[in-house]
């Protein structure tokens, strides 16, 4: 549950009401009451975001940790699902899945490793549709630093599962 205002509003709320010149004791009981209720809503809404960060980092080791670093195709078609648009700086926009599956196979038959690692992330609720995640990630050949970029990646929240619904890869820069 959030607030319907921030906490600067309700920190002016509580001041204007304390500096009333007729300030009645209902009043001082309703301002403790509302802060007790209001920090009880403010610490619920950080184990939310605590549990749904977990929960799109672990999506995100998943597809890259594991389906992408460790070539799992079949882990790779079951978060990456028809009707994704992956957008990227260097090629545009595409929205045909199996072009995407036909680059993690040719990804998966090089004769070196290709590896993402996370570097910074950033994790915030869309609604009750799911979850954006930003940051960036390095990519290497074997253990040679070879690139570095920004992502957003939208998270579609499907029963107990994510998919991701939308991929931005951005700002890549050749080392």
């Amino acid at each position: 549950m959030k607030l319907p205002f921030d906490r600067g509003d309700y920190f002016r709320f509580i001041q204007t009401v304390l500096n009333q010149q007729d300030v009645k004791p209902f009043q001082i009981l309703i301002v403790i009451a509302i802060a007790i209720l209001s920090g009880k809503v403010i610490a619920q809404d950080a184990d939310l975001d605590k549990k749904l960060r977990l929960e799109i980092l672990g999506m995100d080791s998943l597809l890259f940790e594991v389906a992408f670093n460790q070539c799992d195709f079949d882990l790779y078609q079951k978060i990456l699902v028809d009707g994704v648009e992956f957008y990227d700086d260097r090629t545009g926009l595409n929205t045909d899945i199996e072009k995407e599956y036909a680059a993690f196979k040719d990804k998966c038959s090089r004769t070196f490793s290709v590896r993402r690692e996370l570097i910074n992330t950033s994790v915030s609720k869309l609604g009750d549709f799911g979850a954006v995640h930003t940051g960036s990630h390095n990519f290497y050949n074997d253990s040679q630093l070879v690139q570095t970029a920004m992502f957003i990646t939208i998270w579609e929240r499907r029963e107990d599962w994510w998919i991701v619904k939308r991929a931005v890869s951005y700002d890549h820069v050749d080392l």
